[in-house]
């Protein structure tokens, strides 16, 4: 391992875009398709699953990635799930991690709304006490699944209100999904409290994102890569401090973008642009946390210093109350003072 993978081994972290289902572990997945074999196209052999996982297009990653959703069948599948993501973040010393949790995936297959949320409330306990990870939950709407889903996660998450619940997002294929038609359900959801961080500008052009931002009063963009393609998003972006959650391997296995070479992340950063650095759906990737800090540092041609600095960015971008920014940025601080 190298000075810098060790550094970043041990940084102090906060995860901003990571999906509650794409990341769950090669060896949950087997676990849950070998529970449900012959009900499933997913392979029950962890070994198999890499082959599974290569995308073809982003078409075919929802194709598979909503498979892997149809493992989780009842609230135990829920709980158990949303426990071994966080012993996997808590690996990597992310101290602070806002989940992108879909419950009408959830709830559309039968499980009751008050059970969803019952069980991914019991994990987040469980995490802070058993790994040091405190979780907090953006609850998104499947947007290929029409504004009747959008409907049912803002019900869910008035109605329900878990404790861990802080944001309201959009997922899902960009192309043919319109941003504006689900304002009012943003509206609606920021009139709530709840803090605004759709996805935009993955695979589409900077109009999306400029929607996000108009129609759905985005705090936060998950992805936001076509900014690059507009000087005068990137200067708003800037001027506004909104920052872009940016997940870069992603963006290659999803051919978003053609490789890492190509990626916008350099033109964002020269541009002023906030971003912080994610992992997205990590095992489906076939990448960590870590790895996209690594894959960041190489882009930006960054050192330890810098590399922290990522680290600060994201707890500066987070929904943590100002207590909690500055414990965590203490504790970076104190780390990187160590090196």
């Amino acid at each position: 391992m190298t000075e810098l993978a060790s550094f970043i081994a041990g940084l102090p972290k906060a995860e901003l875009h990571v999906h509650h289902v794409g990341s769950a572990s090669p060896r949950a997945v087997a676990e849950l398709a070998a529970r449900h074999e012959g009900a499933t196209p997913v392979p029950a052999d962890p070994a198999a699953l890499a082959d599974y996982f290569a995308f073809r297009d982003f078409a075919h990653f929802i194709e598979v990635y909503l498979s892997v959703v149809d493992l989780i069948r009842d609230a135990e599948d829920v709980r158990t799930l949303t426990y071994e993501v966080a012993r996997e973040l808590g690996r990597q010393q992310v101290r602070y991690a806002e989940l992108t949790v879909t419950p009408y995936s959830s709830t559309s297959r039968g499980i009751p709304a008050a059970e969803f949320c019952g069980a991914i409330e019991d994990a987040r306990r469980s995490a802070a006490t058993d790994f040091g990870v405190q979780l907090q939950w953006c609850f998104d709407i499947p947007g290929e699944a029409g504004l009747a889903a959008a409907e049912e996660t803002l019900r869910i998450a008035l109605e329900q209100r878990p404790d861990g619940l802080v944001s309201f997002g959009l997922g899902g294929p960009e192309v043919g999904v319109p941003r504006p038609q689900f304002k009012p359900y943003f509206d609606k959801a920021r009139a709530a409290g709840l803090r605004s961080v759709p996805h935009a500008g993955e695979t589409t052009g900077p109009q999306t994102v400029w929607d996000a931002l108009r129609e759905l009063g985005a705090e936060r963009i998950g992805h936001g890569i076509a900014s690059a393609q507009d000087p005068a998003l990137m200067a708003h972006l800037a001027e506004h401090q909104i920052t872009l959650e940016v997940c870069p391997t992603s963006n290659v296995r999803t051919r978003a973008v053609t490789d890492l070479d190509d990626h916008p992340l350099p033109t964002l950063v020269a541009a002023g642009v906030p971003v912080t650095i994610n992992s997205d759906d990590p095992p489906m990737f076939g990448t960590t946390l870590e790895q996209e800090y690594a894959v960041a540092a190489r882009l930006l041609g960054l050192d330890e210093s810098g590399v922290a600095d990522l680290a600060r960015a994201a707890v500066d971008a987070s929904f943590l109350p100002a207590q909690g920014k500055a414990a965590l940025r203490s504790e970076i601080d104190a780390y990187a003072a160590g090196h």
